[in-house]
């Protein structure tokens, strides 16, 4: 018994690994704390990037929607305009008005495809808002090959429809 408190014997070092964890203060229950809190703040800041980007296509969609409904409008106008400026200029061929009516008409007409083509632009932009809400890049993986045969090509991508007058100066079916 007396040999057991020399210092050679390893009585200290085991009485100090014994004691630590029974005086160690909670700390481990602490840490197990601090670590799940540190889990629910990863949950609630992935479920707020989650609803942020819902939040962001349904915008987009909207956006595109009343996008759609203003190009419409602007097709209507520009086909109505070039409507009233083939029956202006036939009025002039049958000497009824002066060329004050044609330069109107033709401003009209012009205003009118003006505002079609700033239509269709916001209509773009808005697209590639979209494209980029749901996380646009998508189709430049680093981690997929360019030769792999299960990439999709480009002919699978449905163009986007240009509108054009038609020959009778209707606006093209949607």
């Amino acid at each position: 018994m007396s040999a057991l408190f020399i210092p050679q014997t390893s009585f200290y070092t085991l009485t100090g690994s014994v004691t630590q964890t029974l005086f160690d203060g909670f700390s481990l229950y602490h840490k197990q704390k601090a670590a799940e809190a540190a889990l629910d703040q990863s949950y609630a800041q992935y479920k707020s990037v989650v609803i942020t980007s819902f939040q962001n296509v349904a915008d987009s969609l909207r956006t595109i929607q009343s996008d759609a409904k203003a190009l419409q409008a602007a097709v209507k106008a520009e086909v109505a305009a070039g409507k009233s400026l083939d029956i202006v200029r036939k009025q002039a061929a049958a000497g009824q008005v002066n060329i004050l009516a044609i330069l109107t008409a033709q401003r009209t007409y012009l205003l009118a495809s003006v505002t079609r083509i700033q239509a269709l632009a916001a209509r773009y932009t808005d697209t590639a808002a979209l494209f980029q809400a749901l996380g646009g890049g998508w189709w430049n993986r680093i981690d997929v090959s360019p030769y792999d045969q299960t990439k999709p090509e480009l002919d699978a991508i449905i163009p986007v429809k240009a509108f054009k007058l038609g020959p009778d100066g209707d606006a093209p079916s949607q």
